[in-house]
């Protein structure tokens, strides 16, 4: 497995980003228009996280890999301090799928997202047509899988946020927190 850094969304990576996301594989996947991975809309979405940011209710960042090329991008949105909720999104450029990259970067922001910003759950979802981010996420041995019927509410905000049948998922925090290794 190889080394990622996670790193605050910059202008710099717009061209590496929107060529990423343009894949069919990755804007089929995630549902993306040709506008919205275009540069023009790739710059937009990197002003909207940052200003997100701002607000406290988006914690993104780019994934690097270890010759500091951009691979894709984690985010941790929808942040509810009050219930101390998130939805984490992934998405990896098509010709790093299969690297472990995708433990690697949710590894890496679980962590921040439980012991900096202090959540509790961190809710994880898939269209039920993209079969590859379910098995993706069904491999994390610290994800809990079709929680639906345990958070309807959940449930029925990500399914009408991307308007198609979903599954849920969700992260604990005690439960990664025992997963995930105390010493590196």
């Amino acid at each position: 497995m190889s080394e990622i850094s996670l790193v605050s969304h910059n202008k710099i990576y717009a061209k590496s980003m929107s060529s990423l996301s343009s894949a069919p594989q990755v804007k089929n996947a995630l549902g993306l228009t040709d506008d919205q991975t275009s540069l023009e809309g790739t710059i937009g979405f990197i002003e909207f996280i940052q200003e997100q940011e701002k607000l406290g209710k988006q914690y993104s960042r780019v994934i690097l890999d270890k010759t500091e090329n951009l691979i894709g991008v984690i985010t941790l949105k929808d942040i509810d301090n009050i219930n101390k909720t998130s939805h984490i999104g992934t998405w990896i450029g098509h010709q790093y799928w299969g690297q472990g990259y995708n433990l690697l970067a949710k590894k890496e922001i679980l962590y921040k997202a439980f012991t900096e910003l202090n959540l509790d759950y961190v809710f994880a979802g898939a269209k039920i047509s993209n079969i590859r981010s379910i098995k993706s996420q069904e491999k994390l041995p610290f994800m809990r899988v079709k929680v639906q019927n345990e958070f309807p509410d959940e449930h029925k905000k990500l399914e009408s946020e991307v308007n198609s049948p979903c599954i849920l998922n969700v992260v604990e925090k005690e439960m990664f927190l025992e997963w995930y290794p105390q010493t590196e």
